[in-house]
């Protein structure tokens, strides 16, 4: 893991992490403990497409929960919460 100081960020502003960031992400620590993370606009551009192809992964197997008959209707919350605690079934 890269990291950097929070205090050599002050110290130095961004030319702190130039060097690292060719090596992968790099952590800030604040209080001897990882704060922030800086990324290259690459890697945030390719979390963003991730995270949107998983959204798009979880909403096409639900349709296809849906198209299965694998879900259940519940009228009111209380329905949802009793079948929950009886195991789901």
């Amino acid at each position: 893991m890269n990291t950097v100081p929070a205090q050599e960020i002050k110290r130095r502003g961004i030319a702190a992490v130039d060097g690292l960031i060719a090596q992968g992400d790099v952590h800030i620590i604040r209080n001897n403990r990882p704060e922030y993370v800086v990324l290259t606009e690459e890697r945030y551009q390719e979390m963003v497409a991730e995270a949107e192809e998983a959204y798009v992964a979880r909403v096409k197997a639900s349709l296809e929960d849906v198209k299965a008959g694998r879900v259940r209707k519940f009228a009111a919350a209380d329905e949802l919460l009793q079948a929950l605690d009886a195991g789901g079934e």
